[in-house]
């Protein structure tokens, strides 16, 4: 089932995230990027990132918080083993891996830190992450939002579905680039970022049937734009998912933009554009 087209107005924001999204390196830089465009696309108070790492061999989290919380709750949520993070990843997993509401009020999250968050105005948390390449068993990042007061919707599992890729990419950089800058060296886990964030082949005509899906069109109308035959269009977007480790059309069509793969040059099949 094909994702349903994005606002005109919703467009605009998710083009404006993806497009600052390259120039973001540092933690600060980060921080503010999650809360502008980011903040208006997907609403959030707490965004917790976790990053593997090589070193440590285990998922790496850190907090932004734009309101103050209490230092034992902080830690918890920075935490990879402690209760909440550990129960939010085990509920995503039971989700089949895909963007998930975790609701405080069920499950066996202990009183305390349940009503540790409960005190601060959150009843759900909607997280979402992506496993290491070739380990499906093994995290390679990991996200939670949280907004007081406020319940998220099927419309923002959708929309935090479609950045996933962009955040996972971005976050990822900045960990690699904060590395550098505390003058540790490129290790094994830097260049296999590296290597993740290595855009791979796609074709003018991949590029041109991605377009046509960003602007909402559907297989039928594709086909008929480009004079070729629905089957061959549901071809070419099953082969895009594949290279791009995309779920679905917009999560393809979001890493495409991460990588500014939607140039405007001139179309021409068969030669690649990347």
């Amino acid at each position: 089932m094909s994702s349903p087209p994005i606002a005109p107005e919703n467009s605009e924001c998710l083009l404006r995230i993806i497009e600052a999204a390259p120039q973001v390196r540092r933690r600060s830089q980060f921080f503010m990027w999650s809360q502008g465009d980011l903040q208006r696309w997907l609403p959030h108070k707490i965004m917790v990132c976790g990053a593997y790492d090589r070193d440590h061999r285990e998922v790496v989290f850190d907090i932004f918080n734009s309101v103050p919380l209490p230092d034992d709750l902080v830690l918890s949520l920075k935490d990879a083993r402690s209760t909440v993070m550990t129960m939010a990843v085990q509920a995503w997993r039971k989700g089949r891996q895909q963007a998930f509401r975790f609701s405080l009020d069920q499950g066996d999250c202990p009183d305390a830190l349940r009503a540790a968050l409960k005190d601060q105005g959150y009843d759900q948390l909607l997280v979402h992450g992506l496993c290491r390449p070739g380990r499906p068993e093994e995290l390679e990042s990991f996200f939670l939002f949280a907004q007081p007061r406020h319940l998220y919707g099927d419309d923002a599992m959708l929309a935090l579905d479609m950045l996933l890729a962009c955040v996972h990419m971005t976050y990822q950089r900045v960990c690699v680039t904060e590395r550098q800058m505390a003058g540790t060296r490129l290790d094994a886990s830097a260049q296999a970022v590296a290597t993740y964030q290595r855009p791979p082949t796609i074709t003018l005509r991949e590029r041109e049937i991605l377009v046509w899906v960003r602007d909402g069109l559907n297989n039928q109308q594709i086909s008929e734009k480009l004079g070729i035959s629905a089957l061959t269009v549901k071809n070419h977007i099953q082969k895009i998912l594949r290279k791009l480790g995309a779920a679905n059309r917009a999560q393809a069509v979001a890493k495409a933009m991460t990588m500014n793969a939607l140039g405007a040059s001139s179309v021409g099949s068969g030669d690649s554009y990347i």
